[in-house]
């Protein structure tokens, strides 16, 4: 119950940031409409490119396959041709640069929410602009540091899906506070310190010990769980009745709840770790939240 309470706590602390700035709600639809648009800026030379074909035609897309693939393994397997792995390589590295450019801002005015200071979504895309060469150095690092996770994962199979599993979970809390960092950190766009000072804020708040971060997962599930159960009570009273656009009608109502949920909680989350970096960094408390609720955000080893 205690847990329950404290969840729930943190959950209403961060909605009501969010309450008070909820420009911070636009700027994930933003960040997602910029990265879908620059993401089909790149992809469209290799898929429109002429062939000779009506681009709706089977010949097009034919041409186009055999320009990325090619059937030279020991079973006739198909592969990326090296020209199409170079590509899709700059689009992973694309993706990553975005994202990290995208959080930067977003952290900019999550901090600026947290200080009492109006959120501006033009503001924060300008700063994270000031930040280019610390964003491409941290997105050229982070994205080598995934693909070297995911190369364990396939070539060492089960043994390597758990130290890729390993290594994830230890990357994920040194780089929980990697954004921050590079948003207040003035000139320090070498990745390893960042990674590094990230680390040594968790190490030095929370203690060595940390396994993992307690958040709002918990409220969440139980909302989810009360969602499910609505669902199921909806089912029942439609096959009672005998009338199934009743089940058709809540399926759809709360497949569409739950995605707006979910966003509003992923934007929460984001809030309640800006709060967490501000405690860490300073020993400032924003409000609504307690000091109570960022001595708890991390759960600890036993013994």
């Amino acid at each position: 119950m205690s847990k329950l309470q404290r969840s729930w706590l943190l959950l209403k602390s961060s909605l009501s940031v969010i309450g008070g700035n909820k420009q911070l709600l636009v700027f994930p639809v933003v960040i997602f409409a910029c990265t879908v648009i620059i993401i089909t800026f790149f992809l469209a030379p290799p898929l429109l490119r002429p062939t000779g074909h009506p681009y709706l035609s089977a010949q097009h897309w034919q041409a186009i396959s055999h320009s990325l693939f090619t059937n030279d393994g020991p079973h006739g397997e198909a592969h990326f041709t090296p020209g199409a792995m170079v590509y899709l390589g700059f689009l992973y590295f694309l993706a990553m640069f975005i994202a990290t450019f995208c959080n930067v801002a977003f952290y900019h005015e999550i901090l600026a929410a947290l200080a009492g200071q109006p959120v501006s979504i033009a503001r924060g895309l300008k700063f994270a602009l000031g930040k280019l060469w610390s964003i491409l150095m941290w997105s050229a690092f982070a994205g080598l540091i995934g693909l070297v996770i995911r190369m364990i994962e396939e070539r060492m199979a089960l043994v390597g899906r758990i130290i890729g599993g390993l290594i994830g979970l230890a990357w994920s809390i040194a780089a929980v506070f990697v954004i921050p960092v590079i948003v207040t950190e003035e000139g320090n766009a070498n990745p390893f310190a960042v990674l590094r000072k990230s680390a040594g804020i968790l190490k030095r708040t929370w203690g060595e010990a940390l396994i993992g971060y307690a958040g709002l997962a918990f409220a969440n599930w139980i909302i989810m769980l009360g969602s499910v159960l609505w669902l199921f009570a909806s089912f029942a009273v439609s096959v009672a009745v005998h009338n199934y656009w009743i089940i058709a009608l809540s399926a759809l109502g709360w497949l569409a709840a739950i995605c707006a949920w979910s966003y509003v909680v992923g934007v929460a989350s984001n809030v309640y770790r800006g709060a967490l970096y501000l405690y860490a960094v300073g020993g400032n408390v924003p409000a609504p939240f307690t000091q109570e609720m960022m001595d708890s955000a991390w759960k600890f080893k036993k013994g």
